[in-house]
């Protein structure tokens, strides 16, 4: 199924300021019968670059990122298995699953090459394919991206505990904890709740977080991919990295990033990567410090 329309974003300030862009919306089926829910924004002529969103299990349309593509690139969206518009229905939360996504995604837009984006999880996910098919890539883009699968996967989510623990009262804190045990039992509404506070944590020293609801749709949430995915994390072999990539990768972390010592593992697996550590920025940099991220992006894709 395949729909035209646009989208309007509202940037709050003092004159608002309403963008619109043209875009088409698919449910790609793959053969198993799972759906990706996908969002093209075409422009003929152009290099593709497909966005990763983070999470896992926490979609997301990366509107905002999209702004900084859509003079340059035909840009993809997808939301990844099993969140609200993209159900799983094969259960299948394998790391060869997700690989197979963005492989579902290529084939139904037609594309050969394209440069590749990922934030967070997504920075991960974006590894995870390029050891698979590092042949079908223009560029590799990591934004603040996951430090590795197995162990280093769970010195991760360590170093993102302590920096929310380190943002919230001790009741706060208690809350996050209740929440989180709920989630792993399946409660999507726990998880909810618990996004709803970590989301704040990641804005508070950067943006206001009054309107956090609506720029966050926390209904598409869902407790199975993060546990399913999380669980096939840990799973998954150490990755190897690429020593001699034959084409431009850029890592960028904020200084008040979530991830502190384990983000050697990612910069020691792309020793031809160029690292940018951005100041005044936490982990979404293109929120936090807006010219920065941008210019970076310039170096990245000039």
């Amino acid at each position: 199924m395949t729909k035209i329309t646009k989208e309007t974003l509202e940037q709050p300030s003092n004159t608002q300021i309403v963008k619109i862009h043209k875009y088409l919306e698919s449910s790609i089926l793959d053969y198993r019968g799972d759906t990706l829910f996908s969002r093209i924004y075409p422009l003929l002529g152009k290099e593709s670059i497909i966005l990763l969103h983070g999470g896992p299990g926490f979609p997301s349309d990366l509107t905002e990122v999209v702004e900084s593509f859509k003079h340059q690139f035909q840009i993809i969206v997808f939301h990844q298995r099993g969140t609200k518009k993209s159900p799983c229905i094969s259960g299948d939360y394998s790391l060869e699953a997700y690989i197979n996504d963005i492989e579902t995604v290529r084939k139904f837009y037609k594309i050969d090459k394209f440069h590749l984006w990922g934030h967070s999880w997504g920075g991960l996910y974006a590894q995870v394919y390029t050891e698979k098919y590092p042949d079908h890539l223009l560029s590799l883009f990591l934004c603040n991206p996951g430090s590795g699968t197995n162990t280093q996967w769970q010195q991760t989510e360590n170093e993102v505990m302590q920096f929310n623990k380190s943002k919230v009262s001790s009741w706060q804190w208690t809350k996050m904890g209740i929440n989180s045990f709920l989630g792993m039992l399946g409660f999507d509404k726990a998880y909810q709740n618990l996004f709803r506070q970590v989301m704040k944590n990641y804005h508070a020293e950067f943006i206001s977080t009054e309107n956090i609801e609506q720029t966050e749709d926390f209904s598409l949430l869902k407790a199975k991919p993060i546990n399913k995915t999380r669980a096939e994390i840990i799973k998954y072999p150490l990755l190897k990295g690429l020593t001699q990539a034959d084409f431009k990768i850029t890592i960028l972390y904020g200084d008040q990033d979530i991830y502190t010592n384990s983000k050697h593992f990612v910069i020691d697996r792309y020793p031809t990567a160029t690292v940018f550590n951005v100041v005044n920025s936490g982990h979404l940099p293109w929120l936090h410090h807006s010219q920065a991220y941008k210019d970076i992006l310039s170096s990245h894709y000039q």
